[in-house]
């Protein structure tokens, strides 16, 4: 009982001190780029393994994908359980990569085949082109769906507590036991709170990248 308890307090203060959003998007972001990388190669048996990699992901339930995560290796390969936190962020940042990577993609597709083919006839490298030409563009197409994406992980950070991660409603529900229903009603400011900010925030990188049209 004593060991519940100090776990309980000690992913209390994990949460506390570096939220799982934003833990995540650190892995998350990068590993989407590379998802998308890898769903656009020209070598075919790559593009197809990480196209059926990213449908599964994205037509399985994230719970559902949490659950694997955590109870998989232990049950599969008999290995230890992995930290419940650790197990949370690892199905999180899977999950959100390939959302994140068919973002990606889609930016990059968006942009006019003609732009590649002018930096070409300047003289620019691929990457001179990507980085130069492609990427402003992609960002300015992707700020819209991602910022729905960032909106949406906030949310679903909820979920965390199928593996008994000590979150912001389940430390609200606690109180009903106590007949107190108001912590619920803090726990909705506080998930309105941050996700008024990110709008806002999204808001004005979206103005200020206005000068692509």
């Amino acid at each position: 009982m004593e060991t519940a308890k100090r776990e309980k307090r000690g992913y209390r203060m994990d949460m506390v001190s570096g939220p799982l959003a934003g833990k995540l998007l650190v892995f998350a972001l990068p590993l989407g780029l590379v998802i998308c990388f890898g769903s656009t190669s020209a070598f075919a048996p790559l593009r197809w393994l990480v196209k059926t990699v990213v449908w599964i992901i994205r037509g399985s339930p994230l719970m559902l994908q949490i659950l694997i995560v955590y109870y998989g290796p232990g049950l599969l390969l008999g290995l230890p359980l992995l930290p419940r936190f650790t197990a949370a962020l690892v199905s999180f940042a899977i999950n959100y990569a390939c959302y994140f990577s068919e973002i990606y993609r889609g930016g990059v597709q968006s942009v006019p085949q003609g732009q590649y083919e002018a930096g070409q006839v300047l003289g620019m490298t691929r990457s001179q082109i990507f980085f130069r030409i492609t990427l402003l563009q992609v960002i300015k197409r992707i700020v819209p769906p991602m910022s729905n994406e960032f909106i949406t992980l906030v949310k679903d950070t909820a979920l965390v507590r199928v593996i008994s991660v000590y979150e912001i409603i389940w430390m609200g529900e606690t109180f009903i036991k106590k007949g107190m229903i108001w912590p619920l009603f803090y726990t909705a400011v506080f998930y309105l709170v941050v996700n008024g900010i990110l709008t806002l925030l999204f808001g004005w990188v979206e103005q200020k990248l206005d000068y692509f049209k």
